[in-house]
């Protein structure tokens, strides 16, 4: 194969992928809207509640041997709630959610403190200071 004929086939190989990617990229795309980050908002008693979500897309792919540059592409997307726009008196205010692990998290180090704390106590308190 001559240099030529490598470089010819390396560009068509980056411009497949550079083809595929933008596919899969649109398919993905088509899905991400700014109804998937904010919800349906609801009225109740002169408040109206915005739902706010974090949405990612992620996307790879990889291409075949040949000039052809046959290649397959796969990619995913996830959403997870992040808080809420509460409308009020003709003022919006964000909310944020709590971290879901906040919840555990600080009541068990609370536990653990509770039952470390005496018995380190104890045993500093029985040994004798030396200046």
């Amino acid at each position: 194969m001559t240099g030529s004929d490598a470089t010819d086939q390396s560009v068509a190989q980056t411009d497949a992928a550079a083809a595929l990617m933008e596919r899969v990229a649109g398919q993905l795309g088509s899905r991400a809207s700014a109804a998937a980050v904010f919800g349906e908002p609801v009225t109740s008693d002169g408040i109206t509640v915005i739902p706010v979500a974090e949405f990612g897309l992620g996307f790879a792919g990889e291409m075949g041997p040949g000039a052809a540059g046959t290649g397959n592409g796969r990619g995913g997307a996830g959403a997870r709630p992040r808080g809420y726009i509460e409308i009020k008196d003709g003022t919006a205010t964000y909310r944020p959610l709590p971290a879901p692990w906040a919840n555990a998290v600080v009541p068990l180090a609370a536990l653990l403190a509770g039952a470390l704390v005496p018995s380190l106590v104890r045993r500093l308190a029985g040994r004798r200071w030396k200046p």
